[in-house]
């Protein structure tokens, strides 16, 4: 199959001990700018009418509540890793991994930029309401200026911004002032209760799109976190205090709103806030104040995100922006390029469906860095040790159901569309990039679950309808590796597991950590050539006989153990292989030597897929089902998903006697749900053997030991049959292999009977208890009892005592065949 180029990359090198900004200036003010913006101005007011005082309320609350929760997620992996340049595209690639990183940090810095159009288009239809209107192109016209004005702010660097944003503070501060004061002033409580009710009918969940877009920048600060001096402290308190302080304002707004005008003024008068004003022009100012600072906060932070993209190389045409500019090594070409979509964006001029796939980026972006808090934490990993404690998987995982939940609400399209876009992404980053230089959490969470799914099968019982290969190969011989890798492919069908074992000899070799590396490594290159997924083991063998053995029993992790061991044949007589055979049956492995050449390999490479034969040489025995079995699974494979197993049986030579075990064949074939065809022979000597699998692709037949000898069939040696036959694997198994078994049978039957006993003979206990104890009763009552009732009662208490013995003995032996059960 044709391969998909891929690539490395390295990791950022932005550092974290560059940045300046402390959490007031880097995190608190940009967020809170943002998040008190043109919806508190200019919407809050008409979803309080048309909602009603509580359901506004309540909308408030469900919007903030998804701020709050992912802050405390924020918090929580900020506080667990040396948080660097990139913000949240930093934060999720280093939990979740370079594919989901790599998709969020383009499609982040894409949203962010294309904001700056959307507030520079706010504030320029706010200056020309406050001039009294004006042409069609003005409007446009003040956003292209304002946004080159803030690109002025963001070429020269995060400081001067800043400072741009304390007079933006001040602006809002007071237009917030003037606000409250007025507010209060004229506050009607009775105006207040009347407003409890909805002024308009208009449903809950249009309100609630209305007003979500709110409380989406309370993360513009998490974007800086490449500018700040102490990121992992910053971040988590920046955010709350920018999230508590937004809450207070939109609470307090919304009551202080509510009794100051009617239900009808808030729902035809987007000015209401102005309109309750002491000096109304502040609000004015105020509104200008909230767009342009939201339109710099996402210009300083689109840029920084693009930078730590570039610096990881997930995308090969972003590098040069990984340049930076001065000590704070400011993303100048990062700014160029923002600024260039930006200005694109205003001279679109109809954004609405697109300003909607951007609010849904935004809502993913949190949905992911709540679903990456609770991956890393539900890990389990020991390199998880947040220092903020107040953290809950289930409530991070909560909160990213709650964003999937609020994306629906608000726009099912245009999540659906964010989603698609963002899903091709991370499809593409996965393709082409083929390892990540970083540890994400992903490597964690598989040792979590595999560390379950052990135990949980410890907990099971066993049954022959679960069994699969699990290969323990040992490729000592280079020239013929690549095909015995291939074949321990083919037989393990997609549904085992191969291990790869070298055993390297210490008196040829230092034994040494770095020696045993380099020959893994050596394998996994003859994986990839071969195109084979297995496990890699190499080892040092000190002399010792039983090497096999030891090495059976130290393979594998709880109940996930070697069952068949695949070696090449002995190129030369070698008596100590049939002991290692041997022991290794008597291990309680399954044993398969193949005989194949590189060219015999190839020949099955040349031959087309629909024209390739498996022969199976088979008898009704352990080692017949086995190579049954390896055959079928064999075809399960893709190599072999065309070609036919043809079963070999040695048959009678009368016709209608054959004809016979064709049909009880057929019969039996039928049963084990195989599809492979009977073929007849009158023996299973190197003569027929030639004559009939000369020309299969891949022959399974069975082989005997004979003292320290590895035979053929019909008892002569390998050697004699190599020469005739193409690729040719010899089974011998070590135990039966059920290829039909019921469900209702093997270990389950005995431990249900075991259990079905242990009940029965606890109530014939239970009976003869209570018969004792009646026998006793009854004597008590008499002055006298005669000596018949006296030994009945004696009998009575003996047979209770023996039932109590058997009951006990039968729940022992239910015990001992149940599996373990975790408490």
């Amino acid at each position: 199959m044709p391969v998909v180029p891929r690539r490395t990359h390295r990791p950022s090198h932005a550092s974290s001990s560059t940045g300046s900004l402390g959490t007031f200036a880097g995190v608190f003010t940009p967020s809170v700018l943002t998040i008190l913006g043109i919806i508190l101005f200019l919407r809050l007011g008409f979803v309080v009418g048309a909602a009603g005082l509580g359901r506004a309320l309540l909308i408030i609350g469900a919007a903030n509540l998804i701020s709050v929760l992912t802050s405390f997620s924020l918090a929580t992996v900020a506080t667990n890793l040396r948080v660097k340049g990139g913000g949240d595209y930093y934060l999720i690639s280093r939990t979740l991994g370079v594919e989901f990183g790599g998709a969020l940090g383009l499609v982040l810095f894409a949203a962010q930029s294309v904001s700056v159009a959307f507030y520079a288009i706010g504030f320029g239809e706010a200056v020309v309401a406050v001039l009294g209107g004006g042409e069609a192109w003005l409007a446009p016209t003040i956003a292209a200026g304002a946004v080159l004005a803030l690109f002025t702010l963001a070429w020269t660097g995060a400081d001067a911004a800043t400072r741009f944003q304390y007079v933006v503070m001040t602006v809002l501060g007071l237009a917030l002032a003037a606000f409250f004061i007025g507010g209060l002033r004229g506050f009607d409580p009775e105006l207040a209760r009347a407003n409890v009710q909805p002024a308009a009918d208009i449903p809950f969940w249009t309100l609630f799109a209305i007003f979500f877009p709110a409380v989406t920048g309370f993360t513009q600060g998490v974007s800086m976190s490449g500018d700040l001096r102490d990121p992992s402290r910053s971040l988590p308190l920046g955010t709350f205090l920018a999230v508590g302080v937004s809450i207070v304002v939109y609470f307090g707004a919304a009551i202080v709103i509510s009794g100051a005008l009617p239900g009808r003024e808030l729902v035809g008068d987007y000015n209401s806030m102005r309109n309750i004003s002491l000096v109304p022009w502040l609000v004015d100012a105020g509104v200008i104040a909230a767009t342009l600072s939201s339109a710099l906060a996402s210009f300083l932070g689109a840029p920084r995100i693009l930078q730590s993209l570039a610096r990881d190389r997930v995308f090969p045409v972003l590098n040069p922006f990984a340049a930076g500019h001065g000590p704070a090594q400011n993303p100048r070409r990062g700014v160029l390029l923002a600024l260039a979509i930006a200005l694109g964006t205003v001279a679109v001029g109809n954004l609405n469906v697109i300003a909607s796939v951007v609010s849904m980026f935004f809502l993913i972006s949190y949905g992911l860095l709540n679903f990456a808090t609770y991956y890393e934490s539900s890990a389990g990993s020991p390199s998880f040790r947040p220092t903020f404690r107040w953290h809950s998987p289930r409530l991070s995982l909560f909160a990213a159901l709650l964003c999937g939940a609020a994306m629906l609400a608000i726009d099912p399209v245009a999540g659906a569309v964010a989603g698609m876009i963002l899903f091709g992404i991370l499809q593409y980053v996965r393709r082409t990039v083929r390892v990540s230089r970083w540890s994400s959490s992903r490597r964690s969470a598989q040792l979590r679950r595999i560390r379950e799914d052990l135990t949980g099968i410890s907990e099971e019982i066993e049954h022959p309808r679960d069994w699969r290969p699990v290969i323990l190969a040992f490729s000592e011989d280079a020239e013929r590796r690549i095909g015995l890798l291939r074949f321990a492919h083919w037989v393990e069908g997609d549904s085992g597991f191969v291990t790869v074992m070298r055993i390297l000899d210490e008196e040829e070799t230092v034994p040494s950590a770095r020696r045993l590396r380099e020959d893994e490594a050596e394998i996994r290159e003859a994986l990839t050539q071969a195109g084979v997924r297995a496990y890699v083991r190499s080892v040092f063998s000190f002399p010792t006989e039983s090497v096999m053995p030891l090495l059976l029993g130290s393979h594998g992790i709880g109940e996930l153990r070697a069952n068949t061991v695949l070696l090449n044949r002995p190129v030369e007589s070698d008596t100590c292989y049939g002991n290692q055979l041997r022991l290794t049956l008597a291990a309680g492995a399954n044993v398969i030597v193949l005989d194949s050449e590189p060219s015999e390999v190839a020949e099955i490479d040349a031959t087309a897929l629909d024209r390739r034969r498996i022969d199976v040489w088979y008898r009704d025995d352990a080692s017949g089902h086995l190579a049954l079995m390896l055959a079928y699974l064999t075809t399960r494979t893709t190599d072999w998903k065309d070609a036919e197993i043809r079963l070999v049986v040695r048959g009678p030579g009368d016709p209608e006697a054959a004809t016979k075990r064709e049909s009880e064949l057929r019969e039996m074939l039928g049963e084990v749900r195989i599809n492979a065809e009977p073929h007849l022979v009158g023996d299973f000597d190197h003569e027929t053997l030639s004559s009939t699998s000369s020309d299969a692709s891949l022959v399974l037949l069975p082989f005997g030991l004979r003292g320290e000898e590895v035979v053929a069939p019909d008892g002569g040696t390998l050697e004699d049959y190599s020469a005739r036959l193409g690729v040719a694997a010899y089974v011998m198994a070590a135990r039966d292999l059920d290829l039909d078994a019921a469900p209702e049978e093997g270990a389950h039957e005995d431990v249900a009977r075991a259990l079905d006993r242990a009940d029965e003979t606890a109530r014939v206990a239970k009976d003869a208890e209570r018969d004792a104890r009646a026998a006793e009763e009854l004597i008590s009552e008499e002055d006298e009892p005669d000596t018949e009732a006296l030994e009945e009662a004696r009998e009575a208490r003996r047979q209770a005592e023996k039932a109590h013995r058997e009951a006990e003995q039968a729940q022992e032996d239910a015990d001992e065949q149940a599996p373990p059960r975790d408490s």
